[in-house]
């Protein structure tokens, strides 16, 4: 086992599967002089990003940072994304925001 989280997730591997497989399509495009390869592989390259940023909402996905040592596995889903993660980009795309306000104290 891992000493890190190292964020293997459900949302990023399909993610990169996804992105694989366009790139690949893409690469075949661009060999065999192809613009319709070369476009349907960027739309799979597109299409990556969007899947696995709906994940992420789904709570397939992890937060910024280091989680939990019991939220490392690949089934363990993100019980706080419905509420969005601080710091994060996608969460903030999808208008949502982090339910706890951090209260710097008082002096």
């Amino acid at each position: 086992m891992s000493l890190y989280d190292e964020g293997h997730t459900v949302a990023g591997w399909t993610g990169v599967a996804i992105a694989t497989v366009g790139t690949s399509v893409a690469g075949a495009g661009v060999c065999v002089s192809s613009g319709v390869l070369v476009a349907g592989g960027l739309a799979g390259v597109v299409l990556s990003a969007l899947v696995t940023w709906v994940l992420h909402l789904a709570g397939w996905g992890k937060p910024p940072g280091v989680r939990p040592r019991e939220e490392w596995g690949m089934r363990v889903r993100d019980p706080y994304a419905e509420g969005g993660h601080a710091g994060c980009v996608g969460c903030r795309m999808a208008g949502r925001r982090p339910s706890s306000v951090e209260v710097s104290p008082r002096t």
